[in-house]
C-alpha cells in the first residue's frame, strides 16, 4: 500500500525530507533501514551456537552441502529463450545476469529465515530443528564464501584489477584482525566480569560499535555491508555474560524499531503493478524461481529419506530449509542496487517471500506436530521392565538445592542391595539468555564449553562420589542444556528417548526452607513440570523436598544403616501402580485406602489393582513390607488420613491420578493448588500442612 502501486510514499517524501534536488530525501530512511538490518544479523549471528553444525552427525552437513551445490544446476537454463529478451526490457547480457542473480538468491539458506521458522512454530528444541539449524549453518559457510569471491569477481570484472586485488587483501585483513585481536579482547572483557555480574555498558557500547565499524569497512572495499557485523557476530561468544548483555540491551529496539522500519521500506521499493506489465518479460525468471525450489528441495529431501528418517519430518526439514521470509530482503536489495535484476523481479521475489511467510508455517503446523517425536508406542515404565533389568532414568537439576534431594532419592533406590542396578542420567538445566540456538552438551566428554552456574562442577563430584559408592550397581552420565524455559521439555524428551529411560524425575516449583517451612514457588518450573506430563515419552515422577528428607537421606555413612521411612498410599490407577513398581526395590510401607462403593469384580482397572498388590503381600510374609489396608467413606476421611500419615514418614510416593477411585475426591478437588500433582500430591506439598514429609509424585507413561 505504501509503495509505487498506490501511495508511493517514497517518491512523495524524498522531495519533503530535502529540499536540495540533488539529494536524495529518502537518504534518512535508507540510512534507518539499513542500520536496522546490520543489527538484526549481528544479534541473530551473536545468539547462534557455532557447535549447532556439529551435533548432529553426517546428515546435516550432506545437506548443507547438496542444499548449496544442487540449486546451481538452475544456471544451465540461465540462457533458456534467452533470444527472446527485449532489448527495450533490459540488455542481452544484463538479462542473463538477472536470471544468475535469481538462481543465487534462490539457492541460499539463511539463518536468520530458518531460525524465525523455528521460533514461530516452536520447534527449534525439535531433532528436525536442531538438523535443520546445523544443515542451514553448514549451507550458510559456503554462501559466505561465494558472497566474498562473487563481489571480488565483480569488481575485478566491473572496476579494475588492482581494485579487486586490494579488496581481496581488505577481507584477509579485516579476518584476522577480527580473530587475532579482537577476539582476544572479547575474552579479556569476559575474563574481567565478575561472575554473576553484568558486563559493563563502556564495553557493551564498544562491541555495537565495532560491529557497525566493520559494516562500513565492508561497503568501503565494494563487500556486502551486513558481512562485517556477521563475521564480527561469530567470535563473541553466545551466552553471559557478555552474549546477553548485548542481547538483552539492544534486542527489544531492533527487533520492534529498527527491523520493522527495514522490512517495510523493501516491500515499499517494490512496484508490484511492474509485474502486470512486465509479466511477458519474467516468465522464465517464474521457471527459475520454481526450478531452484524443486531442486532445493530433493536436495534436502533425498538425504532425509536415505539416513531413513521418517517421510513427514523429511518433508518438514525440506520446507523448512526452502523458506523465504524477510530476512531475504537484504539480498533482494543488494541485486537491486546492483542493477542485477529489474524492479518487475524485485517485486517477485518480495510477494514470493511474503507468501511464504503466510503459508509455509499453516502447512508445516498440518504437517509435523513436535509432539509426535516423543510419542512412545513401546512400554516405557517401571511396570513393564524386565526382572533384574537396569532401571533407566534421568533426573534434572534446576538449582544446586536440587542436588542433595536428588543424591538421597538415588541413594534410597540403589540403597537396598547391589542385585538391581540403576542407570543414571543427570541433566543440568540452565535458561538461555545470549543465543538463539539449544545446546545439550555431555559433561562426560571433554568440552571447551565454561559453565556459567558454577554449581555443576560441585554436583558432579557428588554424583561421581555416589556412583563410586555404589560399586558397579550404579552408573552416572550428566549433561547440561542449555535451552529457552519455553522448549526445556522438549531436550528432556529427547534425551529420555535416546537413553531408553523409563522415567523422568524432576523437581517441583516450590521451595521450603531448611526448616521445613514454605518459601515460593517457581512458576517457570511448573509450566516446565506441567509440559512434562503431557508429552514425557515414559513416566515421569515429580520430586517435592522439604528439607528433611535430603538432610536424613546424605547423614548416612553407609547403606546398611539407610533409615528412610518411606510410605506409599495406594487408592488405584495406573499411577498408583507405577508408584508400588518404583518401591519395589525399597523398604517401604504400602497403606491401600479402600472406599465403601460398588466395584464389578470384572472391572478391568480393579483387577489390574489387586494384581499389582499381590507381590507386596507377598513381601509383608517376608517382612520387607508392611502393608495395611483402610476403609474410607469420604473425601473428608482420605485427607483426615492423609494429613495423619504426612507425620509418620519421610517420603510419601504417591501416583498423580487414582483412576476409578477419583469420583471420591469430588470435595478435595476444589481446594487444589498444583493441578501437576494430583489431589493427593497437591495435599501433601501444602502450604499449611505443618510437616517435614516430602513427597514423590509419579504418573505413568502416557500412550496416546
Amino acid at each position: 500500500m505504501l509503495g509505487p502501486q498506490l501511495f508511493d510514499v517514497l517518491e512523495k517524501s524524498s522531495g519533503k525530507v530535502s529540499e536540495d534536488p540533488a539529494l536524495d530525501g529518502n537518504a534518512t530512511l535508507r540510512s534507518i533501514s539499513v542500520f536496522g538490518t546490520i543489527m538484526f544479523t549481528f544479534l541473530m549471528t551473536l545468539r547462534t551456537s557455532r557447535r549447532v553444525a556439529f551435533i548432529s552427525g553426517k546428515l546435516p552437513v550432506v545437506i548443507g552441502i547438496l542444499s548449496f551445490f544442487a540449486p546451481l544446476f538452475g544456471l544451465g537454463f540461465q540462457n533458456l529463450f534467452s533470444d527472446s529478451i527485449d532489448p527495450n526490457y533490459m540488455p542481452l547480457k544484463t538479462g542473463l545476469g538477472e536470471r544468475t542473480a535469481i538462481v543465487i538468491t534462490q539457492s541460499s539458506i539463511l539463518l536468520p529465515s530458518t531460525t524465525y521458522i523455528l521460533l514461530e512454530l516452536k520447534i527449534l528444541n525439535s531433532e528436525i530443528g536442531r538438523l535443520a539449524l546445523s544443515a542451514c549453518v553448514i549451507n550458510d559457510i559456503f554462501g559466505i564464501i561465494s558472497m566474498v569471491l562473487a563481489s571480488i569477481q565483480a569488481t575485478y570484472k566491473n572496476v579494475s584489477h588492482v581494485t579487486a586485488y586490494r579488496d581481496a587483501v581488505a577481507v584477509v585483513i579485516f579476518v584476522l584482525i577480527v580473530f587475532l585481536v579482537f577476539k582476544p579482547i572479547v575474552q579479556w572483557i569476559i575474563n574481567r566480569t565478575p561472575d554473576g555480574k553484568p558486563v559493563k555498558n563502556m564495553y557493551v557500547n564498544a562491541v555495537i560499535l565495532t560491529a557497525l565499524a566493520s559494516s562500513v569497512y565492508s561497503m568501503i572495499f565494494n563487500m556486502k555491508y551486513v558481512l562485517g557485523a556477521l563475521v564480527v557476530g561469530l567470535v563473541i561468544p553466545e551466552g553471559p555474560p557478555l552474549g546477553s548483555a548485548l542481547e538483552s540491551k539492544y534486542e527489544k529496539l531492533t527487533m520492534n524499531v529498527f527491523l520493522p522500519i527495514s522490512i517495510t521500506v523493501s516491500v515499499m521499493r517494490s512496484d508490484a503493478t511492474r509485474m502486470l506489465t512486465e509479466f511477458s518479460h519474467i516468465l522464465v525468471n517464474i521457471f527459475l524461481t520454481a526450478l531452484t525450489l524443486v531442486l532445493k528441495f530433493v536436495a534436502c529431501l533425498a538425504p532425509c529419506l536415505y539416513y531413513k528418517l521418517p517421510l513427514n519430518e523429511s518433508l518438514a526439514v525440506s520446507i523448512i530449509l526452502s523458506y523465504k521470509s524477510f530476512a531475504d530482503f537484504v539480498l533482494y536489495e543488494s541485486v537491486l542496487d546492483a542493477a542485477y535484476i529489474s524492479q518487475a523481479t524485485y517485486a517477485l521475489l518480495i510477494i514470493y517471500s511474503l507468501l511464504n511467510a503466510g503459508i509455509v508455517p499453516v502447512v508445516l503446523r498440518r504437517l509435523y506436530d513436535p509432539k509426535r517425536k516423543y510419542v512412545n508406542y513401546q512400554k516405557r515404565n517401571i511396570l513393564h521392565l524386565e526382572p533384574n533389568s537396569d532401571l533407566q532414568i534421568i533426573t534434572c537439576l534446576h538449582r544446586p538445592e536440587n542436588v542433595s534431594a536428588t543424591i538421597a532419592f538415588l541413594q534410597l533406590l540403589s540403597s537396598p542391595n547391589l542385585d538391581f542396578p540403576i542407570a543414571v542420567t543427570v541433566l543440568y538445566l540452565v535458561k538461555l539468555v545470549g543465543q538463539i540456538n539449544p545446546v545439550l552438551i555431555s559433561d562426560n566428554k571433554k568440552s571447551k564449553r565454561l559453565h556459567t552456574d558454577s554449581y555443576i562442577h560441585t554436583a558432579n563430584l557428588a554424583f561421581r562420589k555416589f556412583m563410586l559408592e555404589g560399586l558397579k550397581s550404579v552408573t552416572v552420565t550428566t549433561y547440561t542444556a542449555f535451552s529457552h524455559e519455553k522448549m526445556m521439555h522438549e531436550d528432556i524428551c529427547t534425551l529420555a528417548l535416546d537413553q531408553t529411560s523409563s522415567m523422568i524425575i524432576v523437581p517441583s516449583g516450590r521451595r521450603w526452607t531448611v526448616d521445613g517451612m514454605f518459601e515460593s514457588d517457581d512458576d517457570a518450573i511448573r509450566r516446565l513440570n506441567q509440559a512434562l506430563l503431557q508429552s514425557a515419552p515414559c513416566s515421569i515422577g515429580i520430586l517435592i523436598d522439604r528439607g528433611h528428607f535430603s538432610r536424613k537421606g546424605n547423614d548416612v555413612s553407609s547403606k546398611k544403616n539407610y533409615n528412610i521411612d518411606v510410605g506409599v498410599i495406594f487408592i488405584g490407577g495406573k499411577d498408583d501402580r507405577e508408584a508400588l513398581s518404583l518401591v519395589k526395590r525399597v523398604r517401604v510401607t504400602v497403606i491401600r485406602l479402600l472406599f465403601k462403593q460398588e466395584i464389578e469384580p470384572e472391572n478391568w482397572e480393579y483387577i489390574l489393582d489387586n494384581e499389582g498388590l499381590k507381590d507386596f503381600k507377598i513381601a509383608e510374609e517376608m517382612k520387607n513390607v508392611d502393608y495395611t489396608e483402610r476403609t474410607m467413606t469420604s473425601g473428608a476421611e482420605v485427607a483426615s488420613i492423609v494429613q495423619f500419615l504426612a507425620h509418620e514418614y519421610d517420603l510419601m510416593v504417591v501416583g498423580r491420578d487414582q483412576g476409578i477411585a477419583s469420583p471420591n475426591f469430588l470435595g478435595l478437588t476444589e481446594w487444589v493448588e498444583l493441578p501437576e500433582l494430583g489431589v493427593i500430591g497437591d495435599f501433601l506439598a501444602a502450604k499449611e500442612l505443618s510437616s517435614k514429609v516430602s513427597v514423590l509424585v509419579v504418573q505413568q507413561q502416557q500412550q496416546t
